[in-house]
Formats: structure tokens, C-alpha cells, sequence
């Protein structure tokens, strides 16, 4: 089996036993992406549209080191901690998406890491296979 685990250039380690992303297959699977700015470790800790437009920025990159874009993305889980900031979540998404319409899951939940407003996974395929 050929796996491939990618990190963000220039981009702290992740804290726990876990890789930002792996490929298989033809496939990258990204970790949850919480809105933290990967280069200066900076917590995002204000608005909703700043924490989702930080977690789409952080997977936007990570796809970019495994060789895809978002463009690419064919699944998408977001966690909200309160659903009532789903309009706005949603404003972002489609702003930064744009074209882009990926399958979507959204998970309302009580609480995230940090008392961040929002998480995102993704699965998305290659570039180039």
C-alpha cells in the first residue's frame, strides 16, 4: 500500500500523532483544519467569516503541497459550534469555492479545540495522478 503524508512547507509539525494530509490512491485526505495561521502559529480567534476563511486558506495550501487545489475537492465535513452561524459560514464557502461544489456535510457541535467557532475536513483528488 502507498501512502504519502504531506506537510505544509515552512509549517509547524501538527501537535498530535497525526499528518495535515495523506495521499492514496489518487486521493487526499485533509485533516480537520482549525483557523490557525500555519506560519505564525496565530490563533484566528474572531469572527466567524475570519475563523472559515482561515480553515479554507489552510486547506487551499495543503492541497497545493499535495499537488491539487480546491478546485478539486470532492467532499467537505464542517463542523460549526453553533448552527446559527451557518449563514455566514456558507457566505464565505461559496465566496472562496467559488465554482467549486464539492459534496458537503455540515455537523453542528457543542464545542471544538480551543473554543474555535468552526473545523474543516476534506477529501479531494490529485492534480495529476
Amino acid at each position: 500500500m502507498n501512502i504519502e503524508y504531506i506537510q505544509i512547507p515552512n509549517a509547524p509539525a501538527p501537535v498530535g500523532h497525526y499528518s495535515p494530509a495523506v495521499i492514496h490512491n489518487g486521493l487526499i485526505f485533509v485533516s480537520g483544519q482549525l483557523p490557525i495561521n500555519p506560519q505564525t502559529e496565530e490563533k484566528i480567534t474572531g469572527s466567524i467569516e475570519a475563523q472559515t476563511r482561515q480553515v479554507l486558506v489552510n486547506i487551499s495550501e495543503i492541497l497545493k503541497a499535495a499537488g491539487s487545489d480546491l478546485s478539486r475537492v470532492l467532499k467537505m465535513t464542517v463542523y460549526v459550534s453553533d448552527i446559527s452561524l451557518w449563514g455566514a459560514v456558507n457566505e464565505v464557502y461559496g465566496e472562496v469555492m467559488g465554482e467549486a461544489r464539492p459534496a458537503r456535510a455540515v455537523v453542528p457541535t457543542k464545542e471544538l479545540h480551543y473554543g474555535f467557532l468552526i473545523e474543516i475536513d476534506a477529501i479531494a483528488a490529485v492534480l495529476k495522478p
